[in-house]
């Protein structure tokens, strides 16, 4: 029997502290990327790498309205 998995934090923890290298939303943190932005890599395909997994993450956990698992990181950080 599988058990159920918790979300990797430091995968998380990435979301909200990478920025976007380039592109239109250069500087922008991957968790405030717009869901049309990530729908348009999903269509076109996410880069290879790193990156194109964190892209593809986001784009899941927005997809699927799982943001609030983001919430307490970020105002985590926001406190520091």
């Amino acid at each position: 029997m599988l058990e159920p998995t918790q979300p990797n934090s430091d995968i998380l923890l990435d979301l909200v502290r990478q920025k976007m290298p380039f592109g239109k939303y250069k500087g922008t943190l991957l968790c405030d990327l717009p869901i049309s932005y990530l729908e348009w890599f999903h269509k076109e395909g996410f880069p290879t790498g790193k990156l194109g997994m964190q892209l593809s993450t986001i784009y899941e956990i927005k997809v699927n309205g799982l943001t609030y698992l983001l919430e307490p990181i970020k105002k985590q950080l926001d406190q520091r």
